[in-house]
């Protein structure tokens, strides 16, 4: 194949969101003091990632793990937890380092008093999520959990209803669930209560996306928000390539000249999207 370069560009927008830069700026402060760290659950959905901050010590672990664990300290990470966790802290006399982000713990906030307040929640999410299981925990886990319009079809709701969304949420989707509980006859008080920082990249993708040949867009599989913004993306520029690390490039997705940008998820770590612009230049 003859040498032909690339124009690369990553997306200034792209990588981590202030929720993700808090919690691994505190893991980081304290694996540089104690040499180690157990988090509950990945730190953030990006599996490079982790296994960068997994090299200076941390240790990944899951509820199970917790319940066994004493007078240890635990990262509560960026997606928050439900009120258990707190409660099995205190009984195991674990120090918990909250990196909760605060748009998510004002959320939990929200449903709590909603919930208190005995009203019918409907949380627009996916299911098993992290930040979700945090949400549903805030209302003793009788909130019901959707991640699709179809799974309320034939289910019996009451005629007033709550409506919030996970925070990664697409918001173009969460108006059309709106919409579309409207259209089905419920009294409904429907939250926006996606992150903006999210929002706006909704929005400021297609600018950016629309300048290139090839979009090459970096993200964790398990990132829910990445499944949100590979899809913007892909919308306004069919040429966009999914992959979660650079052994996924392959010479023939480009063309000689090709104008390429690269961009990511709240979860991509900006040096990830560096390595993949080196590589692709030295194509």
């Amino acid at each position: 194949m003859g040498e032909y370069q690339l124009n690369v560009t990553i997306d200034q927008d792209s990588g981590f969101c202030f929720g993700v830069v808090y919690a691994i700026d505190m893991a980081e402060e304290i694996l540089a003091e104690d040499g180690y760290l157990y988090c509950l659950g990945d730190i953030v959905h990006n599996d490079e990632e982790v296994e960068r901050l997994k090299a200076k010590g941390l240790k990944i672990i899951d509820h199970e793990d917790l319940k066994t664990l004493k007078n240890e300290k635990v990262l509560i990470r960026a997606h928050g937890e439900a009120p258990e966790t707190y409660r099995t802290a205190l009984e195991n006399n674990i120090t918990l380092i909250d990196a909760s982000c605060p748009v998510v713990l004002k959320l939990q906030n929200r449903i709590k008093t909603s919930y208190d307040a005995n009203e019918k929640i409907l949380i627009f999410g996916k299911h098993g999520h992290a930040e979700v299981v945090g949400l549903q925990g805030q209302t003793n886990n009788e909130a019901l959990v959707f991640q699709d319009i179809a799974e309320l079809d034939g289910v019996e709701l009451p005629h007033n209803i709550t409506l919030y969304s996970q925070t990664t949420k697409s918001m173009e989707k969460f108006y059309n669930v709106k919409d579309q509980l409207l259209e089905r006859g419920y009294d409904l008080k429907a939250n926006d209560t996606i992150c903006r920082q999210v929002s706006n990249r909704d929005m400021d993708l297609p600018k950016f996306v629309s300048k290139f040949d090839k979009i090459v867009f970096v993200s964790g599989r398990k990132s829910s928000n990445g499944k949100v913004l590979f899809e913007v993306c892909r919308k306004h520029n069919p040429n966009t390539y999914f992959i979660s690390a650079t052994s996924e490039l392959e010479k023939s997705m480009f063309a000689q000249g090709d104008k390429v940008g690269i961009a990511g998820a709240t979860s991509t770590p900006m040096w990830l999207m560096q390595q993949v612009k080196s590589e692709l230049e030295s194509y």
